[in-house]
C-alpha cells in the first residue's frame, strides 16, 4: 500500500521526459493564510479587504468610513473585523503582531475612522464598504469588498464600478474612455511583454463615457509596462496592486 505521502505527491507533480513540473492549487487556498486571528473570514479577509483599498488609494487615508453588512455587521467587534480592516488600511498583513493594535496605530498616523453598519443590499454575508479621503479632501476611494471564507477576498466594486478581482495576482486598475480598441491596446502591450491575463473584468458608467478595466497577471508588471499603459491617449490612470 502506498504511503500517505506518496499519493499526495502523485496528486500534484506532473512528470515529463524534459522536466517534473509542480501543478498544485494556490497554497493559500489548501491551508489558509498566516494570520492574526480569531477568524480566517472575519479576520483575515478583512485585513486583505483593507489593504486592497490601502494599495489603490496609494497613501494612509485621512479619513476612512468603514460600513459593515450582513455577519461582518453581526460579529464585527467579537471577531475583530474593524480592527483587521483598519490595519489592512495601515497597510498590515494578516500576520502583523500589530494588527490587535490598529486603532492605536490609526490615531498615531493621524487616520480618522468611522465604523457603522450598512443598510440595502450587499453581495455576500461578509461585506464591507470603505470610503476614504485624503487630507485635502479632493481625492475618494470608494471600494466594496467580501471575505468569502479561508482569507480570501472579491472586490465587487471600485468607485461605482462593478468588476471582480481576487487580489491573488498582480492585478492592473485602468481607469479609461470608453473607446473601440483600448483594451486590445492594453492587451497587446502585455503580450510583447509576456505577460498572461489570468483574469479580466471590464464596467463602465455610459456608452463612449468613461471605463475600467482589471486584469490579474501571472507574472511580474515592470514599471515600464505600467508606463507603456500610461502612455495609451485614452487611459486616465493606472493602479497595480500587488499585495
Amino acid at each position: 500500500m502506498k504511503s500517505t505521502t506518496v499519493l499526495f505527491r502523485q496528486m500534484y507533480i506532473l512528470r515529463s521526459e524534459e522536466n517534473e513540473q509542480v501543478r498544485f492549487k494556490d497554497v493559500f487556498s489548501i491551508i489558509g493564510p498566516a494570520m492574526v486571528g480569531p477568524s480566517s473570514s472575519h479576520t483575515a479577509g478583512a485585513a486583505r479587504i483593507g489593504r486592497t483599498a490601502r494599495q489603490l488609494f496609494g497613501e494612509c487615508p485621512f479619513h476612512a468610513e468603514i460600513i459593515m453588512f450582513g455577519s461582518f455587521a453581526a460579529t464585527y467587534k467579537g471577531h475583530g473585523t474593524d480592527t483587521a480592516i483598519v490595519g489592512g488600511l495601515l497597510d498590515m498583513d494578516t500576520d502583523d503582531p500589530g494588527l490587535p493594535e490598529a486603532f492605536a496605530h490609526a490615531e498615531t498616523a493621524g487616520m480618522e475612522t468611522i465604523i457603522r453598519p450598512g443598510k440595502g443590499l450587499y453581495p455576500h454575508p461578509n461585506t464591507a464598504e470603505l470610503v476614504l479621503t485624503n487630507a485635502a479632501g479632493d481625492r475618494t476611494l470608494d471600494i466594496v469588498g467580501t471575505s468569502i471564507g479561508g482569507g480570501n477576498i472579491e472586490i465587487a466594486r471600485i468607485n461605482g464600478y462593478n468588476l471582480k478581482l481576487t487580489a491573488l495576482y498582480p492585478t492592473l486598475i485602468i481607469r479609461h474612455s470608453d473607446e473601440p480598441g483600448v483594451i486590445a491596446v492594453v492587451t497587446r502591450l502585455l503580450v510583447d511583454n509576456h505577460i498572461n491575463i489570468g483574469h479580466m473584468s471590464v464596467d463602465r458608467k455610459n456608452r463612449r463615457g468613461e471605463a475600467m478595466m482589471v486584469m490579474e497577471c501571472d507574472g511580474r508588471i515592470y514599471p515600464a509596462v505600467i508606463k507603456g499603459i500610461e502612455s495609451i491617449p485614452e487611459v486616465q490612470e493606472v493602479n497595480l496592486l500587488c499585495l
